[in-house]
């Protein structure tokens, strides 16, 4: 996602206008949401929950409710005059080709391609660099709207097959196809109801996780339980899977299985959670095909890297919060006998990957990728010379690989592709975006500022050069702020209407990520969550005060954990930000745990009922329970989706129901409810486009600023 500005779209400039040039603000009438009396009790604590009935997605009254909410909505965006102007924008700035990094599988190369407006990227093949590209498989043409995503998932031993997944609509649920892969055929084998697996090529098959089929209309919203391993044989049913590991007495377990490049161990992954897991093995050069345990859980986080002969190579914070690269004798595993490779550091250690016989570390530092080349010991080689301060990803290939492409971006970097030649470390440029904007026209600025505790907190600028700081740039504020998931620099053209309107757009690197290690993710997880709200309003207060934006001209904006950020803040302080975005969010702290996998975030959140205090601290903040009736919210659009099974959609539902009858004041306060659309992975562009064009223009429609 991946210079020079066209003169054929000089027409789309955007420029500042006063807030009299623009409509008069819109009255909005909301549909009228019923309230059913319902009252739960938490360790002798009652809480109403009047808008239970809206989780019922499939009731027909539910279904009448998203279309009245619905009409509202795109009759309100509808008489925004310049929509269509940014939609056409945006359409004109995603036009261009973009490439992922090719990859080797036995003769052939293989990379994604979209030629600029194809809903879903193309994956091709060829034999070596210079042969000639077909298309080895169109998830384009598998439904007519560009809803269906798929992704190639591995290869067997000899790369004669490659199994793929297709997921619908958004869904998490997926369908695993293979394909011969010198002709792309598909074979006959079709395995359904998979969600949260890989693939493990062993013999003439392949093991993968799945769970049972689910009761039917209830598929998107139904409690996910007992996830299984099975062996799949080409050419059989799936009914013929042979199940090779579950858990009877823990259903609220994950498993997935990995199989090193030698094929002698079978590693078997358990995890309650997102945090932490157990890990166990199986030795096919030992005489007893059953799983050993090598890593108690769920403490620590571990993954095996790869094996050398008997000992296996583990990526783990276990005894170094910002993580290590040991060595573990799957014979004699206990502690005291591993073998430091990569000691820990100052800089977290993102991951570790292997190619060509070596081992790449990717650090971050101060939240840009550092990335470094180790021989199998762990000796240090050299770092790898990056561009810029950005994000590097790939470094990843077989043992007998020469070469790799890995790819670059940054805020102002549209995707590069690198060749990186594996014995003089060298890296030359393979192919770069041609994208329609001159990157010379902006900056970037990182800046530190002070959270309400004093704790020094990153975040990203990024605007066009000469910005004035007089505190009338409209500002998108975007956070995340869990789960151990890092916030690093990346492009987008779908940010761009934005810093040509002379907007600013900042990604704040909150606690509870992982861009500092385990031990500034858990200082923003459990009963230390008011944290991450505290930096995301320490940010807002600091780009007031130092004129970069003022309360009229700040939107804060994030997705799933990071909506509800969005909806903690918005709450705690209404009075600070004028637009909010939460989208696809975790709002009802209360009841989250009782939907699909909901359960998993139990070891981020805690949990209404386990334990009172944990109780407590979700109910002082859960978005849904603390709105305050007669509270002047700022103009917000929450945002979810038909088929979004990971956060579902009862959440929105019953925030969206809730704030509309808590609000006063004349900020619209509205929901989007994306149909054939998920949590927002394998999202088609057209639908990408109009989200966007609907976001900037119910931005800058209530800042008060005419796009021209």
């Amino acid at each position: 996602m991946k210079r020079t500005i066209y003169s054929t779209l000089i027409c789309l400039a955007y420029c500042l206008a006063q807030p009299s040039m623009v409509n008069a603000q819109q009255k909005v009438k909301y549909p009228k949401t019923k309230t059913v009396k319902q009252t739960d009790t938490y360790f002798g604590v009652q809480v109403a929950d009047d808008y239970r009935w809206l989780e019922n997605d499939t009731a027909q009254d539910v279904k009448d409710w998203v279309i009245a909410q619905n009409k509202v909505t795109q009759g309100y965006l509808g008489k925004i005059n310049y929509r269509e102007k940014i939609k056409a924008r945006l359409t004109a700035l995603a036009n261009y080709p973009r490439y992922g990094a090719p990859f080797r599988a036995g003769k052939y190369y293989m990379y994604s391609k979209n030629d600029g407006l194809q809903n879903q990227s193309i994956t091709y093949y060829q034999e070596g660099l210079n042969g000639d590209p077909k298309v080895f498989l169109d998830p384009n043409t598998l439904s007519n709207d560009g809803t269906v995503a798929a992704n190639l998932m591995g290869f067997s031993n000899d790369k004669k097959y490659v199994a793929y997944s297709i997921a619908r609509s958004g869904s998490d649920w997926q369908e695993i196809r293979v394909k011969e892969v010198a002709t792309a055929q598909d074979l006959t084998d079709k395995l359904e109801w998979v969600k949260f697996s890989g693939v493990a090529w062993r013999g003439n098959g392949f093991y993968y996780s799945r769970y049972d089929k689910p009761v039917e209309g209830k598929e998107f919203s139904a409690k996910n339980e007992y996830h299984k391993v099975y062996y799949h044989t080409l050419g059989k049913p799936q009914s013929e899977d042979v199940l090779v590991y579950e858990d009877r007495e823990h259903p609220l377990r994950y498993h997935g299985v990995s199989i090193t490049d030698d094929k002698r161990f079978l590693i078997l992954n358990a995890s309650e959670g997102t945090d932490g897991n157990e890990v166990k093995f199986i030795d096919f050069q030992s005489n007893k095909a059953i799983f050993t345990l090598l890593l108690k859980g769920f403490d620590y986080n571990y993954s095996v890297i790869d094996n050398t002969a008997e000992k296996l190579l583990v990526y783990t914070n276990e005894g170094a919060p910002n993580y290590r690269l040991v060595l573990i004798d799957s014979k004699n595993p206990a502690r005291e006998n591993w073998k430091d490779i990569i000691a820990e550091k100052k800089s977290l250690l993102e991951g570790v990957s292997t190619a060509g016989g070596k081992l790449f570390s990717n650090y971050l530092q101060d939240v840009t990728t550092r990335i470094y080349q180790h021989d199998r010991q762990g000796v240090l080689e050299h770092e790898v010379t990056l561009p810029a301060l950005g994000t590097a990803s790939g470094f990843g290939g077989e043992k007998k690989d020469t070469a790799l492409f890995y790819s670059f971006t940054s805020f102002t970097y549209p995707n590069i592709t690198y060749r990186y030649d594996i014995a003089t470390g060298k890296s030359e440029v393979f192919r770069k975006a041609d994208v329609k904007f001159n990157p010379d026209d902006f900056e970037t600025k990182q800046i530190f500022f002070n959270s309400k505790d004093g704790t020094k907190i990153p975040m990203f600028l990024v605007y066009k050069k000469g910005l004035k700081l007089d505190g009338t740039a409209p500002t998108y504020l975007y956070g995340y702020g869990g789960f151990n998931i890092n916030l690093t620099p990346s492009f987008s053209t779908f940010r761009l209407p934005l810093l040509e309107q002379g907007g600013i757009y900042v990604m704040v690197n909150l606690r509870g990520g992982g861009e500092y290690g385990e031990d500034w993710h858990k200082a923003g997880m459990l009963l230390k969550k008011q944290n991450v709200f505290d930096d995301f309003i320490a940010a807002g207060e600091f780009l007031i005060k130092e004129k970069y934006t003022s309360k009229e001209r700040l939107a804060i904006a994030g997705g799933s954990n990071g909506g509800l950020l969005v909806g903690a803040c918005m709450n705690q302080r209404p009075d600070l930000f004028k637009v909010a975005f939460p989208a696809v969010g975790v709002l009802d702290m209360l009841r989250y745990h009782k939907f699909t996998i909901g359960w998993g975030w139990v070891v981020e959140y805690g949990s209404s009922e386990r334990d009172e205090a944990e109780f407590k601290n979700l109910l002082a903040y859960s978005p849904l329970h603390t709105l305050k009736k007669g509270t002047n919210y700022p103009a917000t659009m929450v945002t979810t989706a038909d088929h979004d099974d990971r956060v579902v959609p009862a959440h929105s539902f019953k925030f969206a129901a809730r704030l509309q009858a808590c609000h006063k004041g004349n900020n619209p306060v509205i929901i989007r409810i994306e149909t054939k659309a998920g949590h927002g992975a394998g999202k088609s562009i057209t639908k990408s486009i109009e989200e966007y064009a609907d976001i900037w223009s119910f931005m800058f429609y209530n800042m008060g600023i005419e796009v021209k």
